[in-house]
């Protein structure tokens, strides 16, 4: 079945779901779901929320944050849960989880866990999208670029500098997994005092060669002016870069995934209206039609084949660009950060 063909039967699957079966079986006008605005939330809107509202009847109220577990401890905190469900990165997903401040996934009403990447499902939040940290270079001042993210470390073949985010987390993964460990131990290898040590030993091979960028809009900048030969960066400013004109390539190879979820705030007031919305936005076409409008990819399997080839090829969990890819594991970081980043900011100034 062709492309084309599979879009046109899912998306009017879709829409007859609503009378159907995924009406929702209570009342309810309107739905309020917050997230992080700007161009992600404008491709929520296009994909996700217009749609729901054009199947279900039922409105889509917008807010925005910055992110903030605050903002949503304080509402709940209040006794007066305003919003029904909140786009969360992962980091804010776990706390959230520990502290008891998202509801449990009835996972049941949303799909087989199955489907989902490996580490974007939780018990009480749903994976949606997936961004990657990758390693990038300018086309247009580098004809042969590098191809695997050994490369990086390579000042022979690759003389010049190197941008890297100012940031433990992502440069030790990519030291180990440049220093040959594979992507399955990368983890218990720098859960030990030996493995941490391997890894600031790699990056200490290129140390002298690394330009620190530290907010997303840099590396494209740094790959831009020609100040760096190359750069590990977020694969959404790539994209960016090159909508407005720019020639540089992304070697998919090693990079680093991390995602967002869907969470259902504690004291929801419908918390089957909120279910019933997140299990339409993970549906396998609205997450493909998500792709349309910013390069950040479906966390569920299915959704690839109803991805447009002409935008499977931005994204990092298209089947070609997902052949040897990590997963950030946020719970390391978030048990060990500290400690880490306390070495890696001696590090630095050494």
């Amino acid at each position: 079945m062709g492309y084309a063909l599979k879009r046109r039967i899912l998306a009017v699957s879709l829409l007859a779901l609503a009378p159907l079966g995924m009406a929702p079986a209570f009342a309810q006008d309107a739905i309020s779901v917050m997230s992080f605005g700007g161009a992600y939330q404008e491709a929520q809107r296009k994909a996700v929320f217009e749609t729901y509202t054009a199947t279900t009847g039922i409105k889509v109220d917008e807010q925005e944050y910055g992110g903030e577990i605050a903002k949503i401890a304080a509402m709940i905190e209040s006794g007066n849960t305003t919003i029904d469900v909140v786009d969360v990165d992962a980091p804010t997903l776990l706390q959230g989880c520990d502290e008891g401040i998202f509801e449990k996934i009835d996972w049941a009403q949303i799909g087989d866990k199955a489907d989902w990447i490996d580490g974007t499902t939780s018990d009480c939040g749903v994976g949606t999208i997936v961004y990657s940290t990758s390693l990038a270079y300018n086309a247009a001042k580098t004809e042969n670029g590098p191809t695997v993210l050994a490369d990086l470390f390579d000042t022979a073949k690759f003389p010049g500098k190197r941008g890297l985010w100012k940031n433990p987390a992502t440069n030790l993964e990519f030291a180990l997994l440049a220093d040959g460990v594979p992507v399955d131990q990368v983890y218990t290898v720098l859960g030990t005092p030996e493995g941490l040590d391997r890894a600031f030993a790699k990056l200490d091979t290129i140390k002298q060669d690394i330009v620190w960028w530290e907010a997303g809009a840099q590396a494209p900048q740094l790959l831009a002016s020609g100040e760096v030969v190359m750069t590990t960066a977020w694969n959404g400013r790539i994209y960016n870069a090159n909508k407005e004109g720019q020639n540089f390539k992304i070697v998919w190879d090693n990079q680093i995934l991390d995602s967002n979820y869907w969470a259902i705030p504690k004291g929801a007031k419908n918390i089957d209206a909120s279910m019933a919305f997140i299990k339409y936005a993970v549906e396998p076409a609205v997450l493909a039609a998500t792709t349309k409008y910013i390069p950040y990819g479906p966390v569920r399997k299915s959704a690839a084949e109803f991805v447009a080839p002409e935008d499977a090829a931005n994204l990092p969990t298209s089947p070609a660009n997902l052949t040897v890819a990590l997963t950030l594991d946020n719970a390391f970081w978030a048990d060990n950060g500290d400690e880490i980043r306390k070495r890696f900011t001696t590090w630095l100034a050494q």
